[in-house]
């Protein structure tokens, strides 16, 4: 017994290694493809910039700020393949009804990261006009390329991990990790945590009108997901009581 059960863990441990494998490799093969296209994808993180041009301090910089967007495209565009390979070595310890469940929900996570990050990214433009104006008269802006690619792709996986949000709900709800009835008698303070999320990732100096842009589309998946519950959660079945056998009369 002793022994099949170390043959099992050697197995599992050689499963995670191939999994890795083909995860690693599916990123190599997509960071040299973004490194090949790193002019565009710098182009197409410099444009909320507007005219700023952007700066290097060191003689490696532009090696280095290339290789760095090409691997952030490599991780983003592999990212079918090593989620792929995390589900299918998760799944072995999944019920069916979390298979069934799992599955989609992670596939919803990706197109949710995806979407999070584009509404970061279109909110970038009016955020760096709000900040650079309170630079005023005696301040210029010296764009770092470094500082700066950092910044808008913080701000973008920031706005995509929120978007995770309702999905990481759902699936806590349907593992019944977190009731949803709970949830719902404490949407005040959901809605306050979200808030102060949305405040710590929206670098300005408003208070109050940008982060509520972000909020806003917070609360919709918010609510999205306590209706999604409805659906995706198995509802307890009542048992029938056992009628008793009656004895004859004598």
């Amino acid at each position: 017994m002793a022994q099949e059960k170390k043959m099992g863990v050697l197995e599992h441990v050689e499963e995670l290694r191939t999994r890795l494998i083909i995860s690693l490799v599916a990123i190599l093969v997509t960071t040299v493809l973004a490194y090949a296209f790193s002019d565009a994808i710098i182009f197409f993180l410099k444009e909320p910039s507007g005219q700023a041009k952007l700066q290097f301090l060191s003689p490696l910089d532009p090696f280095m700020i290339r290789f760095r967007v090409a691997l952030y495209g490599g991780i983003a565009l592999a990212a079918p393949v090593w989620i792929y390979q995390l589900v299918r070595f998760l799944e072995p310890a999944l019920l069916p009804g979390e298979k069934h469940f799992i599955i989609p929900a992670v596939a919803a996570m990706v197109v949710l990261f995806f979407v999070g990050g584009g509404f970061g990214y279109l909110m970038l433009r009016n955020m760096m006009d709000v900040l650079l104006a309170m630079s005023g008269p005696e301040m210029s802006y010296l764009a770092s390329a470094d500082e700066y690619i950092s910044f808008v792709v913080y701000f973008m996986v920031a706005t995509g991990i929120a978007f995770e949000m309702p999905i990481v709900l759902l699936i806590l709800m349907r593992l019944g990790i977190v009731k949803p009835e709970a949830v719902r008698k404490q949407r005040k303070i959901a809605y306050f945590i979200l808030f102060v999320f949305a405040e710590l990732i929206t670098p300005v100096s408003d208070p109050i009108v940008a982060p509520t842009v972000v909020m806003i589309p917070l609360l919709l998946l918010f609510e999205l997901a306590l209706l999604l519950a409805r659906f995706v959660i198995p509802k307890p079945t009542v048992s029938q009581p056992v009628p008793t056998a009656q004895k004859p009369s004598a």
